[in-house]
């Protein structure tokens, strides 16, 4: 649409508003959204001014688009349903370092799985998503033909992991090649800054706190601000990490990011579950929490996937209330925001064994204006006049919504993606009726189902210690295959 034309969304039964007065989200009934080309020009009241387009708010919420701030596309996919139910007993019962890197992705199966997780992502109300990853040809082109708002961050280390023997974690060094990805990935940063579609943007990611050394970290950190753009680091991960880096420094990861100067407001810290004052850890000491709040430094909580492994933030209440700022991400599949919401309310209230700790309010929050915040940004996660038209119109007719008292409530903890019906971003259509536009998600699921078919194929030349085993035995379906015997 031109950008001198209007859409409005007409007496929508609910719009999620945000009231700069309150600093906060806040309901409205019967309210009006209307947007000029990309950006909101009112949200609230009736909208008096000439329309181009006029959509109806029957039955309908308007929210604004969910921020993903931690998600890779490439290849998670090829995992599913493969290693969620196995792990190394001597690694803290995490499949990570042993089991996650078996799998190698074609050039074919990269496309099929990123094209799959930004339509699911999309689905579930993403507008706006970080996606870490290897750069790959076509990569950024992918992310632009999405119709979303994307951060690519290209990933470069130094170090492999090496847990072949199921016990322990070891590290395989090559710091030049690290050095060469490193430079490699900040031409992929500026290509994407000028991706002419206007709607990528880039992080700076060195892939983790235990794979890079001290002066590539504090290189990349120099580099991303003198770009004037974020840094995210995947940090306090797993239990493996902590101990790595006790051994290494005698410090936590935020206290050796602090150390080195490589913790601020422009970093974003992938997971930090284990801080020093989470009771999986051999410390009794407190103060990760202050020093991450005293930086400003945001972490991008990812409560589904490493829930599968038994592991959660201690907890997402208690980070808030320490004024951390704590934003949320997918990681990995099911790539479903509207779900990783739930989930991160329910593991607050078990982790704090209360509750009161966290309600949907806060994950929403976390899912919205916190992800923003952890970018820089004020005009996205938002809904109000100035800001961007991203936003998400829910079917509250949806069987699964009703009865709709508070309308949040029902989607977060019931209804899940299944309402969510349109998705626009920059005022243009993404999602419409349940369907995004950009991606065939049917066919991508089958492409993605082909490429885990060949990389399985492939698995005996990766399988190190496990010999020529065969993924039946190193992952074995959860119940027996019956028949005749």
């Amino acid at each position: 649409m031109p950008s001198s034309d209007v859409t409005v969304i007409r007496a929508a039964d609910w719009v999620v508003a945000w009231d700069s007065d309150r600093a906060d989200h806040v309901y409205l009934e019967g309210a009006d959204v209307a947007w000029r080309g990309g950006a909101l020009v009112q949200v609230g009241g009736r909208y008096q001014g000439p329309v181009t387009r006029e959509l109806s708010g029957r039955g309908r919420m308007v929210m604004p688009g969910l921020v993903d701030i931690h998600a890779h596309t490439g290849d998670e996919l090829l995992a599913k349903g493969l290693f969620d139910d196995i792990g190394s007993p001597g690694l803290w019962g995490q499949a990570l370092y042993q089991f996650s890197t078996l799998l190698d992705a074609d050039a074919e199966a990269v496309a099929a799985c990123t094209e799959l997780t930004l339509a699911s992502l999309a689905c579930s109300g993403v507008t706006t998503v970080v996606d870490i990853g290897g750069p790959w040809d076509g990569w950024l082109d992918r992310l632009a033909a999405s119709g979303l708002r994307a951060y690519a961050a290209p990933s470069f280390r130094q170090a492999r992991w090496d847990a072949s023997s199921g016990h322990r974690l070891d590290y395989l060094w090559d710091v030049d090649g690290g050095r060469a990805r490193f430079e490699a990935a900040l031409r992929v940063v500026d290509d994407a800054r000028a991706h002419p579609c206007g709607r990528l943007d880039a992080l700076l990611a060195p892939a983790q706190v235990d794979t890079c050394d001290e002066a590539l970290l504090r290189d990349a950190h120099a580099e991303a601000r003198r770009r004037g753009i974020g840094l995210t680091i995947h940090a306090a991960q797993t239990m493996a990490e902590h101990e790595e880096l006790m051994r290494r420094h005698g410090l936590t990861a935020p206290a050796w990011l602090d150390r080195i100067g490589v913790l601020d407001e422009r970093v974003i810290l992938g997971h930090a579950i284990f801080l020093d004052h989470h009771r999986w850890t051999r410390l009794r000491t407190a103060s990760d929490l202050a020093r991450l709040a005293e930086r400003g430094t945001s972490v991008a909580h990812c409560p589904t996937t490493f829930a599968r492994s038994g592991m959660t933030l201690e907890s997402l209440g208690g980070y808030r209330r320490a004024g951390v700022n704590v934003g949320l991400g997918t990681d990995s599949y099911p790539f479903d925001m509207i779900a990783e919401m739930r989930d991160a309310l329910v593991c607050a209230r078990i982790a704090a064994g209360d509750v009161f700790d966290c309600g949907v309010g806060d994950v929403f929050r976390a899912a919205t204006v916190a992800g923003a915040r952890a970018l820089g940004r004020d005009d996205i996660g938002r809904l109000a006049a100035g800001a961007r038209a991203d936003l998400v119109v829910v079917d509250l007719e949806h069987p699964a919504m009703g009865p709709v008292h508070d309308p949040l409530r029902s989607l977060v903890l019931t209804a899940g993606e299944r309402a969510v019906r349109d998705v626009f971003v920059d005022g243009a259509h993404v999602v419409a009726d349940g369907r995004m536009l950009a991606f065939d998600r049917a066919e991508a699921a089958a492409r993605v189902a082909a490429g885990q078919r060949r990389a399985v194929a492939h698995l005996a030349s990766a399988t190190g210690a496990h010999g020529d085993a065969t993924i039946d035995h190193i992952a074995p379906r959860c119940l027996a295959l019956g028949g005749p015997r």
